[in-house]
């Protein structure tokens, strides 16, 4: 079986799944948490190299207050609880998105799970949490304005490379497989310039229901794909792959 080395998911669906077992909408992001983790720890096993979680966009912070303070809750929870583990089976820990915005103490339990995972060299665990990609676009390039204003860098010194560097995602390869449960079938502001060329999978299943099984699914359907870049594929090419 081809496995993606990166793998972004949108874990879309927590809120409806509680709605549809007629419980508050709290405990679809809880059992959503419990989903999340089996599927770090089977990305993990099966060797990809990159796992991307929408974990907290920049407009999530539009839902009610409640809402947004049990889900710091759980982020808070949740690192405290994992990051041994998380040493344990040798998976780095690292955030992307507005960090400040968050509270100051889950702010410091990010930190300080990114410190003491560091180290590790297997699974790359990276939590969007108040992300947004037109946000990050955005400072990418006020990033960029500012080094030509300063005449560090020239207009025409400005390449894809040069964008790629000054992304929230430097560092890491853009994702060969976009994944997102619930059956909606949008990107919802999540890494707009990395997707560029990525696959993507959609499945009406929601988050809470989704499984290991469903998982390996999404990477058999991922194996038959054609990725050809906007080029053209040779007769002979395409048999190999």
């Amino acid at each position: 079986m081809k496995i993606p080395k990166h793998l972004a998911i949108i874990m879309d669906g927590n809120g409806r799944w509680a709605e549809q077992h007629h419980r508050p909408r709290v405990y679809g992001h809880v059992k959503g948490t419990r989903v999340a983790k089996k599927i770090i720890q089977e990305c993990s096993r099966l060797g990809v190299k990159y796992l991307t979680l929408y974990a907290f966009s920049t407009e999530n912070w539009l839902r009610p207050q409640a809402e947004v303070t049990f889900l710091m809750t759980i982020l808070r929870r949740y690192l405290k609880r994992e990051t041994q583990n998380l040493i344990k089976e040798n998976i780095r820990f690292t955030v992307i998105g507005e960090i400040d915005r968050l509270p100051a103490d889950v702010v410091t339990s990010v930190s300080a799970a990114m410190a003491a995972t560091e180290k590790c060299t297997g699974l790359n665990l990276v939590f969007a949490i108040s992300y947004g990609s037109k946000q990050e676009i955005t400072n990418t390039v006020k990033q960029i304005a500012k080094k030509v204003a300063s005449g560090e860098l020239k207009p025409d010194q400005i390449d894809e490379a040069t964008i790629h560097t000054h992304l929230a995602t430097a560092g890491t390869p853009n994702p060969d497989l976009i994944l997102r449960t619930s059956g909606e079938q949008r990107l919802s502001n999540f890494l707009l310039w990395q997707a560029a060329y990525s696959e993507f999978y959609f499945t009406n299943q929601l988050w809470p229901d989704f499984t290991e099984s469903d998982l390996k699914t999404a990477f058999e359907d991922f194996a038959n794909r054609q990725r050809r870049f906007g080029k053209v594929v040779q007769e002979n090419e395409a048999t190999l792959n």
